[in-house]
C-alpha cells in the first residue's frame, strides 16, 4: 500500500454498537403486524445489507412477505428507530480514542454504510461521532449498495484520496467484498456482526479490540 492519507469505516458493528435499537424498532414493526419478536441475534444476522433487506428477512422469519407488507412495515420501523436512534446504541470501547489519534496523524476519516443517509447522519451526530469525519456516505434508494464498489468510491472521491493510499476497515463480508471490488485495503473489526466466513486474513488484515487500533495502520 502506498502512504496511507484516508481511512474509510462501515458504522453499524464496527464503529458503533446498534443493534439492541434496531432490534427494538424491528420488533415495534413486526408487533404493528401481529407478528412475535425477534432475539437478538436473529437481528444481528440481518444487519449490513441495507434495512429493506432486514425488513424482508425479518418478515419472512416470521410468517412471511408480500410487497405491500415490506413496504409498510419499513415505514413502521423506520418512524420508531429515528426516535430512538441511540436509546442504547453506543460506540464500542476505545473507538472515540482512535478516532482521536487518527485524526492527529492527519489522516482524513470517512464513514461508507449501507444505513440510509439520515439515520447514519443522526446517529454520528447525537453520538457526537460526526466531528471525527470528513465524509458520510449512506445508503440511497437509487444507488447501489454495497459491496458493489461506487458508495466506496464515491466517500474516497469526496475524501480527495484515491483507493491505494485508503483503507476501509469494516465487520462483515459485505465490507471486505467491498473493499476488494473497490481495489482498497481492508482491515476486519473481528468484534462486530460478522455472520458469514470470510477468507482467511493475515493478523495483520484484522484486530478484535478498538484497543488494539494500532493494527489498523501498521
Amino acid at each position: 500500500m502506498a502512504r496511507l492519507e484516508a481511512i474509510v469505516f462501515d458504522l453499524d458493528g464496527t464503529l458503533i454498537h446498534s443493534a439492541p435499537d434496531i432490534q427494538f424498532a424491528t420488533n415495534a414493526a413486526l408487533a404493528k403486524i401481529g407478528r412475535g419478536p425477534l432475539d437478538l441475534a436473529k437481528v444481528i444476522s440481518f444487519i449490513g445489507n441495507g434495512v429493506e433487506t432486514l425488513v424482508t428477512h425479518a418478515l419472512e422469519a416470521t410468517g412471511g412477505t408480500t410487497p405491500a407488507l415490506e413496504r409498510d412495515t419499513l415505514a413502521v420501523l423506520l418512524a420508531v428507530y429515528n426516535d430512538n436512534i441511540t436509546t442504547l446504541t453506543r460506540p464500542y470501547d476505545g473507538v472515540v480514542t482512535a478516532l482521536e489519534q487518527f485524526r492527529a496523524k492527519g489522516l482524513k476519516l470517512g464513514i461508507c454504510t449501507n444505513k440510509l443517509t439520515t439515520p447514519a447522519q443522526l446517529v454520528c451526530d447525537q453520538l457526537d461521532l460526526s466531528q471525527y469525519f470528513d465524509a458520510i456516505v449512506g445508503a440511497k434508494p437509487d444507488r447501489a449498495k454495497k459491496p458493489q464498489p461506487q458508495m466506496l468510491h464515491r466517500c474516497l472521491e469526496m475524501l480527495g484520496c484515491a483507493a491505494n493510499n485508503a483503507l476501509y476497515v469494516g465487520d462483515s463480508a459485505i465490507d471486505f467484498h467491498t473493499a476488494r471490488n473497490a481495489m482498497v485495503p481492508f482491515r476486519l473489526f473481528a468484534g462486530g456482526y460478522l455472520n458469514d466466513p470470510l477468507p482467511d486474513l493475515h493478523p495483520t488484515e484484522r484486530f478484535d479490540h478498538w484497543d488494539t487500533h494500532g493494527i489498523i495502520v501498521t
